[in-house]
């Protein structure tokens, strides 16, 4: 408008105001007050006249400028909108209420006309249902996800364009949505939950995703724990883990192990002296000292899972890959001092490995010849990964017996670095001189926010690899 105004105060002007030497002018500026919340207009023109022009008529200076009655135009006022007169109205104040709803011991002045948006109340008002007739319902709910607060943001999104949530009180509202059949309601809480999953949320949204038959959430919470449950420091957390989710969780082959599976073991003694000690609340690195004094069982001739309390949480442990933790010393000398499992449980186990070690030590097994099952690989190979925590070059290896075959994973400049390693660098192990060795990988790379929740994720199929002496290979 600005423009448009400046251009027409100069066409107007310019054939009296010429261009000749001599001929001076004065510069007016002229600003429209506008509302706060819009962007300032400005409009400048210049109004002027040469001495030896002739003034401008009564008409030209209408044309040129307009009263400045015209361009001084009053602020205009903010005018309360009617979603909030509405929700203040006659939601919360009642007003013309035709309708009192009683529920969870409080009383609702509401409007049928509102509460038909809900298919649950639009069918209790039509046909021939005995409730179509009454101005007072006594409206049962079942439920104990929901509360007063939530039933009043249920109700209150009837009468309102939008209604904020917080994630501690989403649940009652997804129940309470749930329970009156709002669509549009149930899309905002499964939306807020799904951009809020955290340690401190995930086992709440999950348990709420298998009541209400949430599917895709639900996948979102579970893989949340997958990625999260070993590198956690949450000690509430654990407490909310029931032992059929953790022995899910073990047993998944998506699940990231940091460092090596002997981890697996470890995360499990301190899930069970969290769900046995749930008002403990030391901090984490205390804690550690505390579990091994929990399980120290001197007088007790059972180990721990096969006591009365300690049965419950048996299932977890059977999908741990034993096999790789009794290659390695120390982790079975852990195994013998904890005294959680029974010993005799893993020592068929020793058999398969000691005949595994001959095999390779005499050259007569070069690892796999093609790729394994799926089945098969997901249930023996060794799970090993690294958090890293910031960009730069790292390098890891596992522990303990190798089979003669020292793999190292160097990760530099967003590539991966597989190698063989037999001559180049120190060896903390014995290494097989066999000119080719074979092994399977599959890899998986995530990246996380704050919360933990993978923001992208690149996994590889099952591959076969036949390495040379101290070859390497990448893999993006």
């Amino acid at each position: 408008m600005g423009n448009k105004l400046s251009s027409v105060i100069s066409n107007k002007f310019s054939k009296h105001s010429g261009s000749a030497h001599g001929k001076r002018g004065t510069k007016r500026k002229l600003e429209i007050d506008s509302d706060k919340s819009d962007n300032e207009e400005k409009v400048e023109g210049v109004v002027g006249r040469s001495e030896e022009s002739p003034s401008p008529t009564k008409s030209d200076l209408e044309v040129g400028l307009a009263p400045l009655s015209d361009i001084h135009t009053p602020k205009r006022k903010r005018l309360k909108s009617t979603s909030k007169y509405i929700y203040q109205t006659l939601f919360l104040d009642g007003e013309n209420s035709d309708i009192k709803i009683y529920a969870l011991g409080q009383e609702w002045k509401l409007h049928k006309i509102y509460l038909s948006q809900s298919p649950y109340f639009a069918c209790m008002f039509s046909g021939s249902w005995r409730e179509s007739l009454l101005s007072e319902i006594d409206v049962q709910i079942p439920d104990p996800a929901i509360d007063t607060a939530a039933l009043k943001t249920a109700f209150g999104s009837l009468y309102r364009d939008y209604v904020f949530i917080k994630p501690v009180e989403v649940v009652g509202v997804l129940a309470a949505a749930f329970l009156l059949q709002l669509d549009g309601l149930k899309q905002q809480c499964l939306t807020l939950m799904s951009n809020t999953i955290s340690g401190d949320t995930v086992c709440s949204y999950h348990e709420a995703c298998c009541r209400y038959s949430v599917e895709n959430l639900k996948a979102e919470c579970y893989n949340w724990l997958l990625t999260n449950i070993l590198t956690s420091t949450d000690l509430d957390l654990f407490k909310q883990i029931s032992v059929d989710m953790m022995k899910n969780l073990v047993g998944d082959p998506r699940l990231f192990v940091m460092q090596v599976e002997m981890d697996v073991y470890t995360v499990l003694k301190r899930w069970i002296f969290l769900k046995e000690n749930p008002t403990w609340c030391g901090d984490y690195k205390s804690m550690l000292s505390v579990i091994d004094d929990f399980f120290k069982r001197a007088d007790e001739p059972d180990c721990y899972l096969e006591s009365s309390e300690g049965q419950t949480y048996l299932p977890a442990f059977s999908p741990i890959r034993w096999q790789h933790i009794v290659i390695d010393l120390d982790s079975l000398l852990i195994l013998e001092q904890d005294r959680i499992i029974n010993l005799e449980w893993i020592k068929p186990l020793y058999h398969g490995m000691w005949r595994k070690m001959l095999k390779l030590e005499q050259s007569k097994d070069k690892g796999p010849e093609e790729i394994p099952d799926e089945n098969h690989f997901n249930q023996t190979s060794l799970r090993c990964g690294r958090l890293l925590k910031c960009e730069g070059e790292y390098c890891w290896r596992w522990v303990g017996y190798n089979y003669g075959v020292d793999i190292l994973l160097t990760y530099v400049n967003n590539l991966i670095f597989i190698k063989r390693n037999t001559l180049t660098q120190p060896n903390p192990h014995s290494a097989s001189l066999e000119k080719v060795r074979n092994f399977a990988y599959r890899l998986t790379v995530a990246s996380v926010d704050k919360d933990g929740k993978v923001t992208e994720t690149k996994t590889t199929e099952i591959q076969k690899l036949s390495l040379h002496k101290d070859e390497v290979i990448s893999d993006t």
